[in-house]
């Protein structure tokens, strides 16, 4: 038996991965399973139910027209306790038989700038993490965890192992690989970072499955459909998609015959994912939530917030992604539009809350890139330029302390938000940090193109709630 060493049990990798490996499983080959925990003490009644259940749980999809079916996923087959010295964890990661490591840990998780360096200053938590590895303690950041379950498995000779990133990040692969290896250099063991480069690869990937947070009625749901009381229930579309680089050191599952895509580079695919699926997504949060939605799907059937995704997509993603010299072998204008019919899914009842945050780590990952692609090319950017807008709208509603609901970003700092909500040009010190914007930031053309849009998010949510937001 082959193990996959999961970190991070959250809805996405119940609702995704353990799919995956279930549905080969289903088809006779038992070869794999998995094992899983977290590197923090949270969810811990989810941890608790799925330890009661052996790891089973229900998983409730619903299509777009609201037909829901249930299936019973029993792939994660050790549900791991969370203990300080991450002992359950690194005793499967030492283990010969464990052959992949894959983790979930959500796009703030991974402290890179946009130069793809771990961003020391911006972020305590890190630095704490690097303090405590050098002490001799187990970190509980991704690469302070990796690098106690990478020692120990070295250590054991328990031999290679593929890092398998299961998260929304552009080269997801390659750039958590290369956080990964800045931390061991920290932390200043070589004889690490040699047995990493030799024994460990780490394949790019993309994942796409709308996963809301699980709410009380999906158990109910679940309970009335199929007679199991089942706390760890959880939701998702019926829509799934997977595309990994084939390049694992250790082996792995046969996933091409359960509809995985095998290939040689997701580029294409993860670009498109990310500029027409996941920036969409943030817009149409932000948007809904300065006008008073609780949920995804009430913002994308609203006609200007629809035309606001539309258009941004329309007018500046797909011209930079399918050109001439470098043609796009996805449809994009139909990805567009089944990505919108998704979106408007009501069965899901998506969050605004769930999908809007992080907006500190979605402007450079999601959003930045096509402005900066069609700056270069000489072309305009108000159609992007409206999604920084509605995002800096929204700063400053929780600047206000105006959101309905509790916002979260792991990689803002508040102090600085509320700085650059109060200062006399909001547009401006938005535009100029450079968290947000990198080597863009301050530039004369992305002031202005926010300047205009913040002007035209003020008239849209004026016109949508009779409510005239805060001058920028």
């Amino acid at each position: 038996m082959n193990t996959i060493l999961h970190l991070g049990l959250g809805s996405f990798h119940r609702a995704h991965q353990a799919v995956y490996v279930h549905q080969l499983r289903e088809l006779g080959d038992t070869r794999w399973s998995i094992a899983g925990g977290n590197l923090r003490p949270d969810m811990l009644d989810t941890i608790a139910a799925l330890q009661a259940q052996g790891g089973a749980y229900t998983l409730e999809t619903v299509t777009p027209q609201g037909e829901r079916s249930y299936t019973r996923i029993t792939s994660i087959q050790r549900v791991l306790s969370y203990q300080e010295d991450l002992a359950p964890l690194v005793a499967v990661a030492a283990d010969p038989a464990t052959r992949i490591i894959s983790f979930t840990v959500t796009e703030a998780g991974y402290y890179l700038d946009a130069s793809n360096q771990l961003d020391w200053a911006s972020f305590p938590d890190l630095r704490a993490d690097l303090a405590a590895v050098k002490a001799g303690q187990a970190g509980h950041s991704l690469y302070g965890a990796l690098v106690t379950l990478l020692r120990a498995r070295m250590n054991a000779g328990a031999g290679p192992v593929t890092l398998m990133n299961c998260d929304n990040l552009r080269h997801n692969g390659d750039r958590s690989r290369s956080g990964l290896l800045q931390f061991i250099d920290a932390v200043g063991d070589t004889a690490l970072k040699d047995w990493v480069q030799a024994h460990t690869s780490s394949p790019n990937a993309m994942v796409d499955r709308i996963t809301p947070r699980p709410t009380p009625d999906v158990a109910e749901r679940v309970k009335a459909a199929t007679g199991l009381d089942d706390p760890a229930a959880l939701m998702g579309e019926s829509f799934i998609q997977w595309v990994i680089e084939d390049r694992f050191i250790a082996g792995r599952p046969e996933w091409e015959r359960v509809g995985v895509e095998m290939v040689d580079s997701v580029d294409a695919y993860e670009e498109a994912k990310i500029r027409l699926l996941n920036a969409t997504h943030s817009c149409i949060a932000w948007a809904g939530t300065l006008i008073g939605y609780s949920y995804i799907h009430e913002g994308t059937h609203h006609d200007v917030i629809r035309r606001f995704a539309y258009d941004y997509v329309t007018d500046d993603v797909i011209p930079v992604l399918d050109t001439p010299e470098h043609p796009c072998p996805i449809h994009l204008p139909r990805y567009r539009d089944v990505v919108l019919d998704r979106f408007g899914n009501p069965a899901i009842a998506d969050t605004n809350q769930r999908v809007a945050m992080d907006g500190f780590s979605k402007i450079p990952g999601f959003i930045a890139p096509t402005i900066r692609e069609r700056l270069a090319r000489g072309e305009t950017i108000d159609s992007v330029a409206l999604l920084p807008a509605l995002f800096l709208a929204y700063l400053q509603r929780w600047h206000a302390g105006q959101i309905p609901y509790t916002y979260q970003d792991q990689a803002m700092q508040p102090e600085a938000a509320h700085a650059m909500c109060e200062a006399p040009d909001p547009v401006a010190a938005f535009c100029a940090d450079p968290t947000l914007w990198g080597e863009l930031a301050g530039d004369a053309r992305l002031v202005d193109a926010v300047r205009r849009a913040s002007e035209r998010v003020s008239r849209f949510v004026t016109a949508h709630t009779g409510v005239r937001p805060a001058p920028t």
